[in-house]
């Protein structure tokens, strides 16, 4: 059901240092979203997280922020364990939800939220952002062409450096790890660029701490014949590496920041037709899926990180963590 018109006025939920990168610049460009609140676990907090980036409201807990009639949607981001409680908590409210990825903690907490979104009639989009930028539709759409042939294989990575060990990511009550953070992106990026969800056959984990990865990678199948590989990490000696390489029985193509791709935005082609390189814009993702989040509350536009594109991506994880073998993460 589309919104009843004027910008869309979201809350943030959770006082998170991201919020500037991921909502609350992007927002400013976009005439049809407003930051109208934020939330804390407590109001000092709240009080200072919105008065540093003019927000007008602050609430000192999540529920109050969830309970105001003057907003519309609620941006889910909290710690990871969270994210299916909370979104949960905001569709029985009636609002439309954006929700920080992983869309919650294991697949079938996601399965929940999913039908749960499906019987309202409110907006649930998982905030995997690099999916919205023309870059990677860019790529769906040469895979689709079949001008790289029959698929091979796709190889996927994300490292970044992350060495604060205290964080909410090495947390593994909290759904703490690195296939549950960078992972997010790349199983998604196996998935897209793959053509469909693959098996996992096999995972290998290094640890920051019992159960918590701070490094993962794992080989896959994929229905088509096709394999791949997955990788990504939060501290290895990498230390920070990100690509996605596509290969086909008639071409190869090649992204140098996938997970980002405005910050490198060009997509690498080889096949029948000649070597070329294609350029995209340096517009942020996020402010391309803030748009995107905006055109479904507004007009009912689809979007395409759907609750049941995060139940695949959420079974992904699980298994890669199975294979890996650790504990799949739980709610709280």
């Amino acid at each position: 059901m589309p919104h009843d018109g004027g910008p869309v006025r979201i809350g943030i939920l959770g006082a998170s240092s991201f919020a500037p990168t991921t909502i609350i610049n992007p927002a400013k460009e976009n005439a049809e979203v407003v930051v109208a609140a934020a939330a804390s676990r407590d109001q000092p907090s709240a009080d200072e997280f919105a008065a540093k980036y003019g927000i007008s409201k602050a609430y000192g807990s999540y529920e109050a922020l969830i309970d105001d009639p003057d907003l519309d949607a609620i941006y889910v981001l909290v710690p990871t364990s969270m994210h299916g409680r909370w979104t949960k908590a905001a569709l029985a409210a009636g609002k439309h939800v954006l929700c920080e990825k992983p869309f919650t903690a294991n697949a079938a907490e996601a399965r929940e939220v999913a039908e749960l979104a499906a019987k309202s009639d409110r907006v649930v989009m998982e905030a995997i952002q690099f999916r919205h930028h023309p870059l990677t539709r860019r790529v769906e759409e040469v895979i689709a062409s079949g001008e790289l042939g029959t698929l091979q294989r796709v190889d996927v990575s994300l490292c970044v450096l992350l060495p604060t060990f205290k964080a909410n990511c090495y947390n593994f009550a909290l759904g703490g790890g690195a296939m549950m953070d960078a992972g997010s992106y790349v199983a998604n990026m196996a998935r897209t660029f793959g053509g469909s969800t693959p098996e996992v056959v096999s995972a290998q984990a290094k640890l920051q701490k019992p159960h918590v990865d701070r490094a993962m990678s794992a080989e896959l199948r994929y229905a088509g014949g096709h394999t791949g590989r997955l990788r990504c990490a939060l501290w290895s000696a990498n230390l920070f590496w990100a690509t996605a390489s596509v290969v086909g029985d008639a071409g190869k193509l090649r992204v140098l920041s996938p997970a980002a791709p405005h910050l490198y935005p060009r997509l690498s082609i080889r096949s029948a037709n000649g070597r070329r390189v294609e350029r995209f814009s340096r517009r942020a993702t996020y402010a391309y899926q803030l748009d995107t989040f905006a055109a479904a509350v507004l007009r009912g536009e689809p979007v395409r990180t759907t609750p049941e594109d995060a139940v695949e991506n959420m079974s992904v994880i699980d298994a890669v963590y199975r294979a890996a073998g650790l504990p799949i993460r739980e709610a709280s």
